[in-house]
């Protein structure tokens, strides 16, 4: 649970509940235990919401310094096949044909309707195409990857793997230590490496708004490493419930929240997603629908909004216009720590999407005024290179 009084969420699209099952757990558990994490179910593993600093502490740590994510309970797959490329083209609306190797995509696996099965990370190589699932929807992310794919190309899991996020302004100084060749790596490009004698798959990337990296390493050897990197002053632990503040500061979307398969990745302001190239040919799913939508625009659009205050408007709340006619939904809502301010994302129809309209939001019977913002709520602050 959150401090600020609401459920904790990460971009895996699962909520953090309060009933304990057989929860799967990843390499890193003990350290967690030991560092004091506080742990709760989500998406059926084990996971730390937060450690005895508290989830602010943690979000500001991470806009100030650095932080280390265990996101070990994301999958990591490769595709392998011939024209490997190319076949996987046809399931999601990226160019992957055309694109550098190490050069990574965010993407989605669609639907017929052009709805978002899950949103990805997927990035080429000479001989097979790494992706990077979402938690709670991995499994039915390889059954349609398996489905839709050509027989001759397999789908191989890498269960033996821990993934770990080092993000902040301070990630690059500690991680160069270990590795200088990390420093000049760009925003969105991934490469293999050996940092301090473990083999890692590195990209500099992450869902904060932060500069950092997620880094691939062997499940056995994960609990050392992330010691190494703790070692560090600059460095701390961050659970579930600051990597979601964060996100959301950023304008990043969740997963079952902000987009599902409801929602096509024009109305939810994903269009930048859509390769150039692919808007010209089509041949993924949904294609028809949403070349229409780019081409037409839509009804409704995901957008940001601004509250007064420090009493947050959580997922769920209704938006009503100046008449109290119900006109949208809040999808994510938290405080903002650094933005000091209620933030929230929402789909409004096109008409008041622009930033500056004034709306209201209903929270627990009562009205609260909000203004729909640009996005992101703070400066992202990627290494262009």
């Amino acid at each position: 649970m959150s401090p600020y009084g609401g459920r904790a969420h990460c971009h895996e699209g699962s909520d953090v509940t309060d009933t304990k099952e057989d929860l799967a757990r990843t390499p890193l558990h003990a350290l967690h235990l030991e560092l004091g994490g506080r742990m709760v179910p989500f998406a059926g593993y084990d996971m730390p919401v937060q450690y005895p600093d508290g989830i602010m502490t943690e979000h500001l740590h991470c806009r100030s310094a650095a932080g280390l994510f265990d996101v070990s309970h994301m999958g990591q797959v490769r595709v392998k096949g011939p024209d490997v490329r190319r076949a996987v083209e046809t399931l999601l609306p990226a160019d992957l044909v055309n694109s550098e190797e190490g050069r990574m995509h965010y993407s989605f696996l669609l639907n017929d309707k052009g709805g978002i099965l899950d949103d990805l990370m997927a990035t080429p190589f000479s001989d097979h195409v790494f992706m990077v699932l979402n938690a709670a929807c991995k499994q039915s992310d390889i059954a349609h990857l398996k489905a839709g794919l050509p027989a001759d190309c397999e789908v191989v899991e890498e269960n033996d793997k821990a993934l770990l996020a080092l993000q902040g302004p301070e990630a690059a100084a500690v991680l160069s230590e270990l590795a200088p060749e990390v420093a000049t790596m760009s925003f969105m490009t991934m490469r293999d490496l050996e940092i301090a004698g473990v083999p890692c798959r590195i990209s500099r990337s992450g869902y904060t708004g932060e500069d950092g990296y997620e880094i691939s390493v062997p499940g056995d050897q994960a609990e050392a490493f992330a010691r190494k990197l703790l070692a560090d002053q600059r460095v701390k632990p961050i659970g579930l419930g600051a990597r979601d503040s964060l996100r959301l500061e950023a304008g990043l979307c969740l997963y079952g929240h902000d987009i599902d398969e409801t929602t096509t990745p024009i109305e939810a302001a994903l269009t930048w997603a859509i390769a150039k190239s692919r808007r010209a040919d089509g041949g993924f799913p949904g294609d028809s629908i949403i070349l229409k939508q780019i081409a037409e625009k839509t009804p409704r659009r995901r957008v940001g909004l601004i509250g007064e205050g420090r009493a947050p408007v959580r997922e769920g709340a209704e938006l009503v216009n100046a008449a109290g006619d119900v006109v949208g939904t809040v999808t994510s809502g938290s405080y903002g720590p650094s933005a000091e301010a209620p933030v929230a994302m929402g789909y409004l129809p096109r008409e008041l999407s622009e930033p500056g309209t004034e709306i209201k939001a209903v929270v627990r019977g009562r009205e609260r005024p909000m203004k729909v913002a640009k996005m992101p709520f703070v400066e992202r602050r990627y290494y262009r290179g």
